[in-house]
């Protein structure tokens, strides 16, 4: 966003921790705050009326929740967790960021932009609903990959299985799949990309879409080129 949409904020921004499992917004509930994460990872998850759950979107320090408040709404089904920990967000009072949409065209014209970019991110998720456990987890450890700094993912079976909607040992054979071809390496909790290009071949065209098209909106690479942001020193931390 534009350095004055910053400084429309700036003043009312509050970093936070931000650890794995963190739920930072509750289905249906009325939204207070939205989040800006600094690094790491966050899951928007759905869950239906059968109680099971799936990811159907991720967001790192390229994005926010909850976009509903963009749309003009002020709450949504879904929930949104921290999947990969990071070390900081920046939370921001609900009514503070509807007061500067109401002011400032070229805000809401940005943050608009990036509510399409996560719809065409959604779409992508469908389509690649139908491939191999092995393609989705390929494009899914890429998606997380390109919002760390690093190679080294802290992730567990039962979490990924969740975020993918298929069954623990599934995960288990997949990641060992991987594993074999060279592509990962795993330890407790750790998974670590080994072959990036690797894992590119195997997603094949249900990567790289979703993060063009962010690039074209946004006028930011998001694909593992080397997004970096600068922490701001400015946003107070939480007391």
């Amino acid at each position: 966003m534009s350095a004055e949409d910053y400084g429309r904020l700036e003043p009312h921004l509050i970093r936070i921790p931000l650890p794995v499992k963190l739920q930072l917004h509750v289905a249906s509930d009325t939204i207070e705050y939205v989040y800006f994460p600094e690094d790491g990872v966050i899951s928007i998850v759905a869950t239906a009326l059968d109680g099971t759950s799936c990811e159907i979107g991720l967001f790192g320090r390229e994005g926010m929740s909850e976009t509903a408040t963009v749309l003009g709404t002020d709450r949504s089904p879904h929930e949104a967790y921290v999947q990969v920990a990071g070390i900081s967000g920046l939370r921001l009072p609900v009514d503070v960021l509807n007061e500067a949409l109401r002011d400032s065209p070229t805000l809401r014209g940005h943050l608009l932009h990036y509510v399409q970019a996560m719809m065409i991110q959604l779409s992508s998720s469908i389509a690649a609903g139908g491939q191999t456990i092995e393609k989705r987890l390929a494009r899914w450890l890429l998606m997380c990959n390109d919002r760390i700094d690093g190679d080294q993912i802290g992730l567990t079976h039962d979490f990924i299985a969740m975020m993918l909607s298929v069954r623990r040992p599934g995960v288990t054979e997949a990641l060992d799949r991987l594993k074999n071809r060279h592509l990962i390496l795993k330890r407790r909790g750790i998974i670590v990309i080994a072959d990036r290009a690797g894992l590119k071949r195997l997603a094949g065209g249900s990567y790289g879409l979703a993060e063009r098209e962010y690039h074209r909106l946004l006028g930011q690479p998001l694909e593992r080129t080397g997004i970096k942001y600068e922490r701001d020193s400015g946003p107070r931390d939480e007391r």
